[in-house]
């Protein structure tokens, strides 16, 4: 344990390792199913202290218009980034690239973010008819890549090489804003 806290304060690679020892340990302990991403920062020495699908399904419920409730999940993609929460999300994608078990349990743990995104879409099919003729799971599904791929091209560092983001992801709430500005008098 100490050699993973002590490589959880390294550089990104000192860090990779420890969060995959620790994914490895958390699989052994508590097999498949009881693999999350907390009890993996919590053994790799990167405590996470918030529950964010809890998080999450309280800001998606909000009675605010879409377009704020994308301004707040752009929010907390800079505080998961901070936290290590996405650094520990994507290396356990990683390892499930090869791990099967690994797989499932991320799976498993995603398929609650990537409900609650089908019921945002669900509320705005209700709210504003055909979404381009996308379904809500379909746009579920892009939304989800969105955010997720774009962790990813954080991680590897290709916002310092000039390619925007999150300041891309921000933008789409503001085509969201104007899109609901213009139906609102429907």
């Amino acid at each position: 344990m100490a050699r993973r806290l002590a490589a959880a304060t390294k550089p990104d690679s000192d860090a990779r390792v420890a969060l995959l020892d620790a994914a490895e340990a958390c699989l052994h302990k508590y097999g498949y199913s009881g693999l999350s991403t907390r009890r993996v920062a919590d053994a790799a020495g990167m405590p996470l202290s918030r529950r964010l699908l809890e998080r999450q399904r309280a800001t998606f419920a909000a009675a605010v218009p879409l377009w704020k409730r994308w301004e707040k999940a752009c929010d907390y993609l800079d505080e998961d980034i901070d936290s290590g929460y996405v650094r520990i999300l994507q290396e356990m994608i990683a390892a499930g690239w090869s791990n099967r078990e690994i797989a499932q349990a991320v799976r498993s743990f995603l398929a609650g973010w990537y409900t609650l995104l089908e019921a945002l879409a669900k509320e705005a099919a209700q709210r504003f008819g055909n979404l381009g003729g996308l379904k809500p799971d379909e746009v579920a599904c892009l939304v989800g890549a969105a955010f997720l791929g774009g962790e990813a091209k954080i991680l590897l560092g290709f916002e310092e090489e000039g390619m925007p983001v999150r300041r891309a992801l921000r933008r789409f709430g503001s085509v969201i804003r104007k899109f609901e500005q213009s139906t609102s008098g429907r």
